[in-house]
């Protein structure tokens, strides 16, 4: 039994014209690549861990599709809420059609093997930027929305990371005490680039997390330190294009 990570599928079966060939080439049929390396890899006894950014669909209906092409592949999931994922709005209606080998962590935690999972989704904060480690690109026929510069957009963002600091809190709080080890789930990064101490670093080590895995960041340089080692806490970036569409293994 092995455990296993990869965030931002970003998958669309169940949409139309929303493949993801238009960020790259290597993008082109990224799907097949991931079910490809997937069942090379694991196994039914195994646990997988998808940090955010599951379906580009709009409603529940539509990420279905997604939804089941997941639970098709070997392996227990646990799945959390990433900026994209725009159908994942009530949980009690997501939990009747959830096909039986995906979990979903909101305000909450997953025990397996002895291993508790929490997690929640994050938001932008402004002290937090990779910004020079993305290679950003002009994409054509996507509509980029830039963020407004503004009093307004800051005291939003600002409000929106609060709650997701809470939510944070109450999975960690959910987590089961006689667990071994501890897996924190988050879908933006948990602290930037040079200054490492953080809120949500300083809640992980609160509740003793082992190992903290995020996506959300696309495009990056080979020498983006996204990978690295904090009061303890090892953090990892498994963004699908970063592993180059394969599932890598998380070891203690």
């Amino acid at each position: 039994m092995a455990i296993w990570a990869i965030a931002d599928l970003h998958l669309s079966f169940g949409v139309e014209g929303k493949k993801m060939d238009v960020f790259g080439e290597k993008w082109v049929d990224h799907a097949s690549k991931i079910e490809k390396n997937w069942k090379a890899l694991i196994s039914p006894d195994d646990l997988v861990l998808i940090a955010g950014d599951i379906s580009w669909a709009l409603h529940l209906e539509d990420a279905l599709a997604d939804l089941q092409w997941i639970d098709a592949l070997a392996g227990t999931k646990v799945i959390i809420k990433g900026n994209h994922d725009l159908w994942w709005k009530s949980e009690s209606k997501i939990k009747k059609v959830l096909p039986p080998s995906i979990h979903l962590i909101h305000n909450n935690a997953f025990l397996w093997n002895k291993i508790a999972i929490g997690g929640a989704r994050l938001w932008e904060n402004r002290l937090i930027s990779y910004n020079p480690y993305i290679e950003f690109r002009e994409v054509v026929g996507v509509n980029v929305h830039k963020k407004e510069d503004s009093e307004e957009e800051r005291l939003h963002d600002e409000k929106v990371f609060k709650n997701e600091l809470t939510r944070l809190e109450s999975s960690l709080k959910a987590m089961d005490p006689s667990a071994d080890q501890r897996i924190v789930m988050v879908h933006y990064p948990p602290t930037g680039p040079i200054q490492r101490d953080s809120d949500v670093m300083a809640l992980l080590s609160k509740y003793k997390t082992d190992i903290c895995l995020f996506g959300h960041l696309h495009n990056l340089k080979p020498d983006a330190p996204v990978n690295f080692t904090h009061n303890g806490i090892r953090v990892l970036c498994t963004a699908c294009d970063y592993l180059d569409f394969r599932p890598i293994p998380i070891e203690f």
